[in-house]
């Protein structure tokens, strides 16, 4: 009786048929690659429908801390940084990623980034300058919320907001399983929703997925020695519209750059952002010494932690930063950081012998004092350090971003592996894209990449479709 009743179910749900609608143009994703195309393509007159698979909006662009890179922004200038450029912004993400940067790609971010971050101010952003660079930068040039407060948040809170204002056709829920093709170019997309298979006909798909970093099989494929690593990455964050893409006879670029970050929390992932470095943080070994210029670049630094006992270092800010930053604070509220009153307990907190941690507060107030660390050269400290109490995190590296997927040309179009050529009517934006950041992302890149490139997409989608 239960067989027959379940057959009939199946006999039923099989016989339920697809239903379709049309569109212009089809989001798949709907972080801040994905919004900033869609508002841009529906500014331009397109019809735009948003599609994210999970339940919530905004997948890992909702995680991102640091801050958006920009050079030559009014504001980094109005903060006594003149001398910047786009031209410096270049050299310093292609040396950062190890050369592997496609040139034009990079050309496009680091040229359109500061009007990209115009553009958010302009929709109400509450971003300033923030003095003091991240790993690998050799200007400050990163901007975020004038609190302190985590860049990821204010991102999505203005292009929501945007997005509502504009009434843009956002659904959660609905998993694009195929990008559907006719007579070789993009005519629109399959897509599981909970009322169940649908077909969208589109002129055009804009591939903003996101990267494959909470993927483990995907990411052990390209590199197994990452197998067991922990991920910051939210569980969505798994290579879909690489697939998707790769279906439809997309190249793919850098797949297996996979960038692991020094300052994560193993037990849960989460991450502490590279900007308590950027404003003075230092990191301890086990045994209570620095160990590395703690603004080397991300793949640098995280190599070095692991040649560390047990893998793991030791993040220490002090009371300036807390006072003043409200990220640090929630750190330490959620018991992700533990406050420390003196460097003695400091050392008690992670075993080490109280001389030699002393001894290494002391060197990093000998070298910001002389304006020079000869210990590890670290080039810049902005704060002295000695403000208690302090504020410590055992820390090791993580899966963080995936800097290779589909292949781009700087207008956002997908290229053919088969012939080199745009594929009619797909395109891409944000980290499911491969090329921009070469073998290793600068922090603070990843913002300027997605809202910089998907306001391209958005406005080249929509010329594609006649708007």
């Amino acid at each position: 009786m239960k067989k027959s009743l379940i057959a009939s179910a199946l006999a039923l749900m099989m016989a339920v048929p697809a239903f379709a609608e049309s569109t212009d143009i089809v989001v798949i994703g709907s972080g801040g690659a994905g919004l900033s195309s869609a508002i841009m393509a529906t500014e331009a007159g397109a019809k735009v429908i948003v599609l994210e698979k999970m339940a919530y909006f905004g997948g890992n662009s909702t995680r991102a801390e640091g801050g958006m890179n920009a050079a030559g922004t009014k504001q980094q200038i109005a903060d006594g940084v003149t001398d910047d450029s786009p031209e410096i912004f270049y050299k310093d993400t292609m040396k950062g990623g190890h050369n592997l940067n496609n040139p034009a790609l990079l050309r496009t971010l680091t040229e359109n980034a500061a009007g990209a971050e115009e553009w958010l101010l302009s929709l109400g952003a509450k971003f300033c300058h923030r003095m003091g660079r991240g790993g690998g930068q050799s200007k400050a040039r990163s901007h975020g919320p004038c609190d302190g407060s985590p860049v990821g948040i204010e991102l999505m809170r203005v292009l929501g907001e945007r997005a509502a204002k504009d009434k843009i056709d956002m659904r959660n829920l609905n998993q694009v399983t195929d990008i559907v093709m006719k007579d070789g170019k993009v005519a629109g997309v399959k897509v599981k929703t909970p009322e169940g298979m649908k077909t969208i006909d589109a002129k055009a798909v804009i591939l903003a997925a996101g990267g494959f970093g909470a993927n483990q099989a995907m990411v052990t494929k390209y590199r197994p020695e990452l197998k067991g690593f922990s991920t910051t990455n939210h569980p969505g964050a798994t290579g879909d519209g690489i697939v998707l893409a790769e279906k439809v006879g997309a190249s793919l670029t850098d797949i297996e750059q996979i960038q692991i970050h020094p300052t994560v929390i193993k037990r849960n992932g989460a991450l502490i952002s590279e900007s308590m470095r950027a404003r003075g943080g230092f990191l301890l070994n086990k045994n209570g010494k620095r160990f590395t210029n703690e603004l080397l670049t991300r793949d640098v630094v995280s190599a070095n932690e692991l040649k560390q006992p047990g893998g793991v270092a030791y993040l220490i800010v002090d009371n300036s930063i807390y006072k003043k930053n409200k990220m640090l604070r929630s750190y330490v509220s959620e018991k992700l950081m533990t406050r420390c009153d003196t460097i003695d307990d400091v050392a008690k907190l992670i075993k080490a012998d109280p001389a030699v941690v002393k001894a290494s507060f002391e060197q990093y107030w000998k070298a910001y004092d002389q304006k020079k660390d000869d210990l590890f050269g670290r080039p810049e400290m902005v704060i002295r350090m000695d403000q208690a109490p302090y504020y410590v995190a055992e820390v090791t590296p993580g899966i963080h971003h995936t800097m290779g997927g589909v292949t781009i040309d700087p207008k956002t179009e997908v290229i053919s592996k088969a012939t080199g050529k745009p594929i009619p009517g797909l395109f891409a934006a944000g980290e499911v894209t491969g090329g921009v950041h070469g073998g290793n992302r600068i922090g603070g890149n990843a913002v300027a990449d997605i809202v910089t490139f998907g306001r391209i997409a958005g406005v080249n989608a929509a010329k594609y479709v006649g708007k």
